[in-house]
């Protein structure tokens, strides 16, 4: 399942993000990580919580940044959800790209399990249709 918080910049989509898996860490059964792009958010998140900070690999484009993903969860049987704060920055993705890295994202999440739950600075109004539907806040 791929979730997707979508407003404009400084509208409040890392907060709520934040928010979101502070609460889910109680509940989890697994393991859950934060994909940022930087280490700037750290300490507002529970110690439970992988923060990765993607900016330190040499990720330049869409593809090498779902290989990213493919081998964060390849390393962790464990892994129940995935939080990818900033995602059109921290995947290099274009608009129209984005369609193509969510359609992957959802097949590695049916197929591993995964839940991913993703920041993106666009108004809704902004976003393909397809990727509307997986819409649970737009701030």
């Amino acid at each position: 399942m791929v979730e997707i918080i979508a407003g404009e910049k400084g509208k409040g989509k890392t907060k709520y993000l934040l928010d979101k898996v502070n609460t889910a860490i109680k509940q989890a059964d697994g393991n859950l990580v934060y994909l940022d792009k930087s280490q700037k958010h750290m300490h507002e998140l529970n110690n439970r919580v992988r923060l990765i900070n993607v900016m330190d690999y040499p990720i330049t484009n869409c593809d090498e940044f779902l290989g990213f993903v493919c081998g964060i969860v390849s390393q962790d049987y464990d892994l129940q959800e995935m939080y990818l704060d900033s995602f059109l920055t921290i995947a290099n993705i274009s608009d129209e790209e984005m369609v193509h890295a969510i359609e992957k994202l959802d097949v590695i999440s049916e197929k591993f399990h995964v839940k991913f739950v993703l920041s993106v600075s666009r108004n809704e109004v902004d976003l393909p249709d397809s990727v509307k539907a997986k819409l649970i806040v737009s701030l």
